[in-house]
């Protein structure tokens, strides 16, 4: 049973209009309490829904066919398919009907080795990639289940390979281009040392790095723990999480468009609005962020101006804890996950998780 305080929330500014108004159900995962959560305009009562995950990380949305994968870096790794279901089969046995509001189902998962330590999820030439943080390299996912790495910096490379045997770089989110050589990668740092990026007393301050996917070297330095990297608006982001910043590269130099009160973690974006997510830290990595002051910083989502850095409106869950990743749907395809704020899971979910359809199946001809 899910602890309903997790899901208390504080609202300021005119958020739920703001994502009525830009037509979209945001997708949040709150990795430590095992939480997924969708956010959506309109009515009240469908604001807020949910589904619980063993320690969710990064999500990408195939936004044409709704389809959403998201990451479970817990022991082994794990890979969610959720699709938009709107239709059940006819039974007999128990109430079945239409689900006019779309909810995103799993509808397959697939296994992978923990020592991936799977991050960032990202859609490259259609085809979808993960930070691969134990590996040192980003992976592709082949549809017979299969991963093989496909881009690693030259900071881990041996004759021609990457060092794969432990996480050395923190190589841990994809800004998505077109083709890897268009897209960028974060990292803690692009040199190998002695203590390695899970220490608690690994130096990170201002060692971060943006990788480019092209010449596989560094494009941009002075960064502190960077997450969440993204190409929006022609304009390369990323978030600067051991300072609580947010902001773009420009001239291979890291510009901060917005501070906040707590270490940034999980964009994205919506026209000329980015959605930027804070997290409390880990008291035992109060080190990781030497810009923040760690006892204060709070769990939220913010919408922010890209042009201004004004924030429009926030989220904030006073029980909450850690965010790792943002993304979203259009609300046109889905009202968010199955379960709802107190809503008991055997009125509605049964009969849902019973007889739905999947998308493109049919009933058994008997």
């Amino acid at each position: 049973e899910l602890d309903p305080k997790l899901l208390t929330a504080r609202v300021s500014g005119p958020w739920w209009d703001l994502l009525e108004h830009a037509g979209i159900t945001l997708l949040v995962s709150r990795e430590y309490e095992h939480l997924l959560l969708a956010l959506r305009g309109g009515t009240e009562k469908n604001r807020v829904s949910f589904i619980r995950l063993p320690h969710p990380s990064g999500i990408a949305c195939d936004r044409s066919s709704g389809k959403v994968f998201i990451a479970s870096s817990r022991n082994p790794n794990q890979i969610y398919e959720f699709q938009p279901v709107a239709e059940s089969h006819r039974r007999l046995d128990t109430k079945s009907s239409s689900h006019t509001a779309s909810p995103l189902l799993p509808l397959q998962s697939r296994f992978y080795p923990g020592c991936l330590y799977l991050h960032d999820l990202a859609l490259i030439g259609g085809r979808l990639h993960g930070n691969a943080v134990g590996l040192n390299t980003v992976v592709r996912f082949e549809s017979d289940g299969s991963f093989k790495s496909v881009w690693w910096p030259r900071a881990v490379e041996s004759a021609r390979k990457p060092l794969t045997e432990r996480n050395h770089l923190q190589l841990n989110s994809i800004a998505a281009g077109s083709s890897l050589e268009n897209s960028f990668f974060s990292a803690s740092t692009d040199q190998i040392g002695r203590l390695k990026p899970g220490h608690p007393d690994f130096p990170v301050d201002r060692r971060g790095v943006l990788f480019s996917g092209a010449t596989r070297e560094p494009v941009a330095r002075g960064l502190t723990r960077p997450h969440s990297a993204r190409l929006h608006d022609k304009n390369l982001w990323v978030a600067n999480s051991g300072y609580g910043e947010f902001g773009r590269i420009e001239n291979r130099k890291f510009l901060p468009l917005r501070k906040f009160p707590g270490w940034t973690r999980g964009v994205c974006f919506s026209r000329k609005i980015a959605f930027v997510a804070t997290s409390r830290v880990i008291p035992k990595f109060y080190r990781y962020a030497p810009g923040l002051d760690a006892s204060k910083s709070v769990c939220a989502v913010h919408a922010v101006s890209i042009d201004s850095g004004k924030i429009l409106a926030s989220i904030r869950w006073p029980y909450g804890y850690q965010i790792f990743a943002l993304d979203w749907i259009p609300a046109s395809k889905t009202s968010g996950f199955p379960f709802r704020p107190g809503i008991r899971a055997d009125q509605d979910m049964i009969p849902l998780f019973y007889s739905f359809k999947r998308p493109g199946s049919y009933p058994c001809p008997v």
